[in-house]
């Protein structure tokens, strides 16, 4: 008995340090947050925006002692100590692989995209120079937490706002629509020729959504389109061929159809995955990950976009600003930073800026800038400080100078993706808005992609990173 006393008292002892532990974690992060010592930094933007390459450069050259950052207050003061990855604190959250990524860049090829959620953590330790910091210690350390997610991911947010039957009219009638049209005509046929009332087939089923599925990513590599839905269907990650993402839009259908159709007929099965898909994937999601983010960068291929024609650019337009309402945005202050976190900066920045002659970096940041004037307007209401910047996370070209017909021309120079042979090229100069129709150039425009290119020293280059980093925490390193 009394041995049995004894492993009590310690088995209560044991779980009192336990629970004391937790209790003092947690007291540290509120700590952390209400000194402005912790920020959780959401990487957005729509696929092949150059996300993963973004990350890498981002923590390579703040873990690096000599990157040149001139525009990071802190390198520029002198008050820099060090960067480092630590552990993350979600532990069921796959960790961001930099190492393999960055190991990819250094070998003059673009990293993989992002196929599912990632995270991870980098604390940087500096000299702080003014407010309750420098009273306090002479080092400081800010915590910042990264997010990353695939692209098509993000684009699902807009169905949270959407019954099955506007869903499925409005991807039907994209369908539709050139350049879509130009390859779905057979999938159309084959759908208006079905009858969606009869008793389903799950491997019917099943087949069509995978028909789709190849139209989707058609779409997303050829076409440069972004309205690809659901997205989970072209990049599953845990859900690969998951029933759940096995739906699709059928030919247009109004209320009372929908109302009459059989519980056990195809459009019942359809419309009870989407709103599951929606209900059990989308809002948990956004609910488990979206809730708590302080700053948000937004990365843009405008040059792809433009690339692809008109059509491709005015829909990445509409996406971006569909999808700004269903961030949380709001000022931060001390308690809200403790129990509430909003996003209250964000920066839209167009990537890939190194492709265009340095004197028309300005015309694609404008160009970016007249897209979402309309969204910034609202963010700036709300209190929310908006940017527009044009950059590049990691350069794939150099600037060099041709002579022609006695004429100076401002070129790039970088291997061509796909050509694999190094090219000297003259790029076009992109427009500043969005034009019309009718003055839409009429061979359109012509933007090629580029491997990575290191510097003579073998190490990666940016455009404006540094920029870039000063505007998303410069502030929380006073």
């Amino acid at each position: 008995m009394a041995n049995l006393s004894v492993l009590f008292v310690k088995e209560k002892v044991i779980n009192q340090s336990e629970k004391l532990q937790k209790l003092r974690a947690k007291a540290q992060k509120l700590v952390k947050r209400g000194l402005d010592q912790h920020v959780k930094l959401a990487v957005t933007g729509l696929s092949k925006s150059g996300k993963t390459a973004f990350i890498t450069s981002f923590i390579h050259h703040l873990t690096q002692p000599k990157s040149k950052l001139p525009f990071f207050s802190l390198q520029q003061q002198e008050r820099f100590i060090a960067g480092k990855l630590v552990g993350q604190d979600d532990l069921s959250v796959a960790s961001f692989d930099y190492g393999n990524a960055l190991n990819q860049l250094q070998l003059g090829k673009w990293p993989a995209s992002t196929n599912r959620l990632n995270t991870l953590r980098l604390n940087i330790k500096y000299k702080p120079n003014s407010g309750l910091r420098a009273h306090l210690t002479d080092v400081s350390t800010l915590t910042i937490d990264i997010f990353d997610y695939p692209g098509e991911w993000l684009l699902d947010l807009t169905m949270l706002d959407e019954s099955f039957l506007a869903w499925n009219n409005r991807q039907f009638a994209l369908l539709k629509e050139q350049p879509r049209a130009a390859h779905s005509e057979t999938f159309i046929n084959k759908l208006s020729q079905f009858d969606w009332a009869q008793e389903v087939d799950f491997d019917q089923l099943k087949q069509f959504a995978h028909e789709y599925r190849d139209l989707l990513l058609i779409f997303k590599n050829q076409c440069q389109l972004t309205q690809l839905q659901p997205g989970r269907l072209i990049m599953p990650g845990e859900l690969e061929d998951a029933p759940i993402t096995h739906f699709f839009p059928i030919p247009e259908i109004d209320e009372q159809t929908l109302l009459s159709a059989p519980e056990n007929s195809y459009l019942a099965t359809l419309k009870t995955r989407y709103e599951q898909y929606k209900k059990d994937v989308v809002k948990t999601f956004y609910s488990n990950f979206f809730g708590g983010f302080d700053r948000q960068i937004i990365l843009v291929d405008l040059l792809g976009a433009l690339d692809k024609g008109r059509d491709a650019l005015v829909e990445q337009s509409d996406v971006l600003k569909s999808l700004l309402k269903h961030f949380d945005y709001g000022k931060n202050n001390f308690l809200s930073r403790l129990f509430s976190p909003k996003i209250d900066k964000i920066l839209f920045a167009a990537n890939k800026v190194d492709h265009l002659s340095v004197e028309h970096h300005k015309d694609l940041a404008l160009l970016l800038n007249n897209l979402v004037l309309d969204a910034q307007n609202e963010l700036n209401y709300q209190g929310v400080m908006v940017e527009t910047m044009a950059m590049s996370s990691v350069k794939a070209t150099k600037q060099v100078q041709v002579k022609e017909s006695g004429e100076i021309l401002n070129c790039i120079y970088g291997k061509s993706i796909e050509s694999e042979q190094l090219l000297t090229y003259l790029p076009a100069q992109p427009p500043m808005r969005l034009l019309p129709p009718e003055q839409w150039p009429k061979n359109g425009f012509n933007f090629p992609s580029f491997y990575p290119m290191l510097n003579a020293q073998h190490q990666l280059e940016h455009v404006r990173l540094d920029h870039v980093i000063e505007y998303l925490i410069g502030d929380k390193v006073l």
